[in-house]
């Protein structure tokens, strides 16, 4: 038994030290409204739902999100997820970009997005196949419009 209560003080020691340990998201980029993707309402409303909380400046930082090494998991999702695609400054992107951008979503959005451990805890963020199929003909009707319109 005393064992037992010895383990249990190292663990809840480490645990209030690891709370010192922090993984820092940059600062989202400055944006302006003309900096947002511009999209169909139903496209809009999906995007923030299930896309905005890891790739937008609109992210939602809920408590645990503050206590690690919860906090090291979520901040690591928010700043590889701004890295690699932010629609906060979707118009700043070149049509290079957009290009991968809009392929990239047209694939993930069928396979791996969002994350299953993000769902675990946002039931609200879970895309129907609707939903999925909804995203993936935008994604490939934007990338047509882009493949038709060399000079944007």
């Amino acid at each position: 038994m005393k064992t037992l209560k010895v383990m249990l003080g190292w663990l809840l020691a480490g645990l209030l030290l690891i709370q010192f340990v922090r993984i820092q998201v940059p600062p989202a980029p400055e944006a302006s409204p003309a900096d947002e993707i511009q999209a169909p309402p139903k496209v809009t409303a999906i995007l923030k739902r299930s896309c905005y909380d890891c790739h937008s400046n609109h992210t939602d930082w809920p408590w645990y999100s503050h206590v690690a090494p919860i906090a090291w998991e979520v901040n690591s999702h928010v700043k590889n997820g701004r890295n690699w695609l932010n629609f906060s400054i979707w118009n700043r992107y070149d049509k290079e970009k957009k290009i991968k951008l809009y392929k990239g979503i047209a694939e993930s959005i069928e396979r791996t997005m969002p994350p299953v451990d993000y769902l675990w805890i946002h039931k609200k963020a879970r895309l129907s196949k609707e939903d999925r199929d909804f995203i993936k003909a935008w994604a490939q009707k934007e990338l047509q419009k882009l493949d038709q319109n060399p000079g944007s």
